[in-house]
């Protein structure tokens, strides 16, 4: 079983959330001005390290907010937390995250094209 710290909630089972990818990958500025194979590589391609990496984690069963998680791909154990809002954690020095003040508004994913 996977403990994952929610910034809001404190630590709760992996079942509570949705994987949401790698943290800090940036929407092109410009999406229609990419081709195919761009646009590809940024719905698709991903670092798969074997160590730390940082992630995204969507707490659907709880606050319903985004978080960042700083995770070992080996061993699953987790450095650092905090909120999406924040800077992605850094791998490469564990730095990064953090805890929120609990006030601050949550966001749900969304998908382009449905209504929430």
């Amino acid at each position: 079983m996977l403990l994952i710290p929610c910034p809001w909630c404190g630590p709760r089972d992996e079942a509570e959330f949705r994987y949401g990818g790698q943290a800090g990958v940036a929407h092109p500025q410009d999406p229609w001005a990419l081709d195919d194979r761009a646009w590809a590589d940024y719905l698709f391609v991903r670092d798969n390290p074997e160590g730390w990496f940082a992630e995204r984690w969507f707490h659907t069963s709880g606050c319903r907010r985004w978080c960042h998680v700083l995770r070992d791909t080996v061993d699953n154990r987790i450095a650092a937390s905090g909120p999406a809002t924040t800077q992605a954690p850094d791998p490469g020095t564990g730095r990064g995250g953090g805890r929120a003040d609990p006030s601050s508004p949550a966001t749900a994913p969304t998908t382009p094209g449905r209504r929430a």
